[in-house]
């Protein structure tokens, strides 16, 4: 999930200089996932107001869910199997190393190509 630094709740009261930094750390953190979870694909989006199912009115934010072929929600009904969620301590640590490792890499001298 990806929280601007300023309580709000509307992209519309985003600053300009805030709505990049929010794509643009949204852009980060799905390049952090593709690296350590090597998802086939990602659900990106937002829940804007109440009647769209925010839980918390006046908050923004944009949920980033990677996803794999075949873990689609009919999995229980139909396939009867159920997706093993993976613990948050270590969902955090992978994504901190993939986070440390664009940042090294954004730092190193560029190679000439």
């Amino acid at each position: 999930m990806v929280v601007p630094i300023r309580h709000i709740g509307s992209m519309d009261k985003l600053s300009d200089t805030e709505a990049l930094e929010f794509i643009n750390l949204t852009r980060l953190t799905v390049k952090a996932l593709k690296k350590v979870f090597n998802p086939h694909s990602f659900n990106i989006g937002m829940n804007l107001g109440r009647g769209s199912g925010a839980g918390v009115p006046s908050h923004l934010h944009m949920h980033i869910v990677p996803r794999w072929n075949g873990d689609t929600s009919f999995m229980p009904v139909i396939g009867k199997s159920k997706v093993v969620s993976f613990p948050l301590d270590a969902t955090y640590k992978m994504v901190k190393r993939g986070f440390d490792a664009l940042c090294l890499a954004e730092k190193s001298p560029k190679k000439p190509s």
